[in-house]
């Protein structure tokens, strides 16, 4: 007649409501009496939610109608239409449909029929009550993976634990000095009763102190008599969980709904933060590759330029890039680490998935478009210097070929009609002598000319070669020349040949002008040398290159008086000329036929090297006072970048110190990171004058500097590294913070697993290898055998904390497995229940009471984000929370 569960096997229940005994015997009259008043107490505590109550058991369920009164209010369901008739059918009907209602929650009845019901028998009576309690009010108590009885007894139990005088092992005797009541009610309202002043041996006083405050204050209705359960031997067990099964209830369920809520908006809190740092993080990503995006066509585009300016102009360009507008970009990339870091922290201490951005915008393809952007960079630097490269050497080719084009013209000029005079026709003998070694002179000349012709046609092939822009108009220059050339090389033939035949009528010849050219072509030379070397232009970047130019311009003004001499007998030798022509009236017709040299020319190319001499002077006066001011600016710099580079250095050291170093809690080590970064951005300044002083040296074109081994580009690096460090460091910090709240861990513990952490790590680098993190988990109280097992078990933890098989344990990685061993989380279906005590035990929530129980914001997150619920049982307006929890945790979509 009872469900066939090992909770209702007992004798003394069996025998009592055997349908075999029909009477109770008289030992059994005090227990039968005590089920009575329990039972009937219990179904009026209920029965009055309805408005009603019963006086006699079996009496007033006879006709069915307040048994399923009963069974509605308990389950909080519509049973089938009652039938109101007074007649016995109708009851037996009312009573079926009650019984019908117990079975199909899952009870097996046996015995228990509705006529027994509506005849009044007592004992089926009472154990369809207590069938009913077993179902409703105690099957459902559960507590650490125990239930009904077990669970029940173990809640009491856990509850009583702290009252030494309490020991609860049992529903009957356990209970007989009141006690244990009074302990219940103390636990959970210690204002209600002054527990010190209760006495074990004072049993009545105790009862009867839990009976009346448990009826006035936490409305549980007095279901047992003090004197009965002190005057039986062994109170009845099915009253004491009767009567204890409604403290249960009235104390677990007076904070579910309170402890529902404040989860949820823990949980809603969360979520929000995190849905917010995930669009922050997604717009950042988003920019930083629309940037990466354009800049990438820039730096690949190698279109050359013709002009050696408009290549320096892109140079210009790509250095403002490197200087102005990658920097800022480079502090964004890394402050995206930075975040997906924190998220994903967050996410795993909140048991939330983690975080998968857009497609194309994991940390991984912004680090390969990053790595694709320096490979440009690389590629386009490489190709800019390349190209200025060879526009200087066309640039050079080409004033090479114009000059020498131009010497080449210059002396090509009048030549063709010089060979073609007929000159030597009516010319003297000595005129003639003087015209054929004229021309033989012409000849060697020519013949010098050669190499110049062919440098000039190698030349041209060069620069068409590197694809000079100016091809064109140098070909043609070149075939102009070498038309040219031909065609002298026919007429010097034809004249020679002709002075040839002439040449017996030479037989004299003037040694004094051969003397005279031979003299006057290398003073010649020597001066033209010397106006080349007084106009060129130098380029020297120290005082002792100048120093070295102005000892050779004095070596050079000491040779002026021998070659003044030389001078002097050069035009001696040409006065002697003239007296002799004058002299012996000697028919000269032209000028002297061994050189073109005059005495005018030398004259006057001996006054230009006399002007250009104190020119030179001041030039190098000046440059030497150009290369003080460069050497004083070189210092300049030095003394501060010896004073900047130390520094950075000293900080790098200092903060890689702090991160391992234990000093007070996280909270102190982040204020003191905080102050840390502070003291380096006040740097800043130091840092702007070291710019100030390198743009000075660049304007002055000071290529280097012997007073210091740092660069500005050293500098620069070393600044962004401190930067990036002591914000990566602070940020480790702080998601130690995130993971300590969130995991509940003390500042102890989190001090012991760093203390651990740091002990193990001998060279300081922030991270364990494999042996050394065993030996960490070992020293921290971890059973790792070394056999098989141990093995298999390291194996697991090390696929936990070094996912990606770097052979590396971080220190973050380190915390959050301690975390997970020490600290519990939120799951979908804690949250899903939590749902589910605020919406009264129904498969959905309404929106009001969702903004009844939540705060205003959360609440109206949870109505714009839950679908609507489309079950059997839905109202208008009815949300679907089941779907909604398990989206929050990544089981399903949002």
């Amino acid at each position: 007649m009872f469900p066939d569960q090992g909770l209702y096997r007992n004798q003394h229940w069996t025998s009592l409501f055997s349908v075999d005994h029909c009477k109770p015997s008289e030992t059994e009259l005090p227990m039968c009496w005590f089920l009575f008043q329990t039972f009937t107490a219990w179904c009026n505590s209920h029965l009055r939610k309805a408005g009603t109550q019963i006086e006699n058991i079996e009496e007033d369920f006879r006709d069915g109608l307040k048994l399923m009164l009963l069974l509605e209010v308990i389950s909080g369901e519509r049973l089938a239409k009652p039938e109101r008739g007074k007649m016995r059918v109708h009851k037996i009907s009312n009573v079926n449909k009650a019984l019908d209602f117990i079975a199909s929650k899952g009870v097996k009845l046996v015995c228990i029929g509705a006529e027994e019901i509506v005849d009044g028998n007592a004992k089926m009576t009472l154990g369809m009550i207590w069938t009913i309690i077993l179902r409703f009010a105690i099957q459902d108590i559960s507590v650490e993976e125990t239930s009904a009885k077990e669970g029940l007894l173990l809640w009491c139990q856990r509850k009583t634990a702290p009252y030494k005088n309490v020991n609860i092992q049992n529903f009957h005797i356990s209970w007989k000095d009141g006690l244990g009541f009074c302990a219940l009610i103390h636990r959970h309202r210690p204002e209600l009763i002054d527990y010190g002043k209760l006495r074990k041996d004072d049993p009545m006083t105790n009862l009867n102190t839990a009976f009346d405050v448990a009826e006035k204050y936490l409305d549980i209705p007095k279901m047992l008599d003090a004197e009965d359960i002190i005057n039986t031997l062994r109170p009845d067990e099915k009253a004491i969980m009767t009567y204890v099964s409604c403290y249960y209830h009235a104390f677990s369920g007076a904070q579910k709904a309170e402890t529902a809520a404040n989860r949820i908006c823990k949980v809603l809190a969360v979520n929000q933060e995190n849905e917010q740092l995930m669009e922050d993080y997604e717009k950042l990503a988003s920019d930083l590759l629309e940037w990466i995006r354009r800049t990438i066509p820039w730096l690949e585009n190698r279109t050359p330029e013709n002009t050696m300016q408009a290549m320096q102009q892109k140079l210009e360009d790509f250095r403002d890039y490197r200087r102005l507008h990658k920097p800022p970009k480079v502090q964004e990339k890394c402050q995206l680490e930075i975040n997906f870091n924190t998220l994903q922290t967050k996410l795993r201490l909140s048991n939330r998935p983690a975080f998968m951005p857009s497609e194309g915008k994991m940390v991984s393809d912004i680090n390969n478009a990053w790595g694709g952007l320096e490979q440009a960079e690389k590629g386009y630097e490489e190709w800019l210097l390349n190209e200025i490269r060879r526009l200087e050497r066309l640039d050079h080719l080409a004033e090479k070929f114009r000059q020498k084009a131009a010497i080449h013209e210059s002396w090509t000029e009048g030549k063709e009609q010089m060979l073609q005079q007929k000159d030597y026709e009516t010319a003297s003998l000595s005129e003639i002598k003087a015209l054929l070694k004229k021309h033989e002179a012409f000849e060697s000349d020519l013949a010098a000319h050669q190499d110049r012709v062919e440098q000039i046609a190698a030349i041209a092939q060069e620069l068409n070669e590197l694809d000079y822009f100016d091809s064109p108009s140098v070909n043609s220059r070149c075939q102009r020349i070498c038309d040219q050339w031909d065609a002298l090389g026919a007429l010097t033939q034809k004249r020679s040949e002709a002075l040839e035949r002439t040449e017996k009528l030479l037989e004299t010849i003037d040694q004094l002008y051969l003397e005279y050219a031979k003299r006057a072509a290398p003073f010649n030379n020597w001066m033209e040398g010397a106006m080349e070397d007084l106009q060129d232009t130098f380029i020297v970047h120290t005082i002792e290159e100048i120093q070295g130019l102005s000892t050779a311009h004095e070596q050079f003004k000491a040779t002026l008086p021998e070659a003044d001499k030389e001078r002097q007998a050069i035009l001696g030798i040409h006065n002697e000329v003239s007296k002799i022509v004058q002299t012996y009236h000697v028919n000269m017709a032209g000028t002297n036929p061994y050189t073109t040299i005059s005495p005018q020319e030398i004259n006057g190319k001996w006054d230009k090297v006399r002007q250009l001499v104190p020119q030179r002077d001041q030039a190098l006066i000046e440059e030497h006072a150009r290369q003080q001011n460069n050497e004083r600016l070189r210092k300049q710099f030095a003394s501060l970048a010896n004073v900047v580079g130390p520094w950075i250095q000293t900080k790098m050291e200092e903060i890689g110190r702090i991160s391992i170093e234990m000093h007070g809690t996280l909270e102190d080590q982040l204020n003191h990171l905080r102050q840390y970064e502070k003291s380096i951005v006040n740097y800043k300044p130091k840092i702007d004058q070291l710019e100030g002083d390198h743009q000075l040296i660049q304007e002055a074109l000071i290529f280097d500097n012997k007073h210091t081994n740092y660069t500005m580009e050293h500098i620069r690096v070393g600044w962004e590294q401190l930067l990036t460090t002591i914000a990566r460091t602070i940020n480790e910090i702080e998601n130690q913070i995130l993971t300590r709240d969130a995991k509940g861990i003390s500042q102890d513990q989190m001090n012991e697993f760093r203390a651990s952490f740091n002990h193990f790590d001998r060279d300081h680098s922030g991270k364990l290898g494999p042996e050394e993190f065993k030996a960490c988990l070992i020293s921290l109280g971890f059973d790792i055998a070394n056999d098989a097992q141990g093995e298999a078990e390291f194996a697991r933890i090390m696929s936990i904390v070094d996912p990606n098989r770097m052979g590396m344990v971080t220190f973050q990685a380190f915390i959050d497995f301690m975390s997970r061993e020490t600290a519990d989380t939120d799951t979908a279906d804690q949250v899903m229940a939590s749902f589910k005590v605020l919406a009264g035990d129904k498969n959905y929530i309404l929106a009001e009471e969702l903004r009844r129980e939540l705060p205003p914001d959360q609440a109206e997150y949870c109505i714009a984000r839950m679908a609507p619920y489309s079950g059997p049982d839905a109202v208008p307006g009815a949300l679907d929370y089941m779907s909604f929890s398990t989206a929050l945790y990544g089981e399903s979509d949002l």
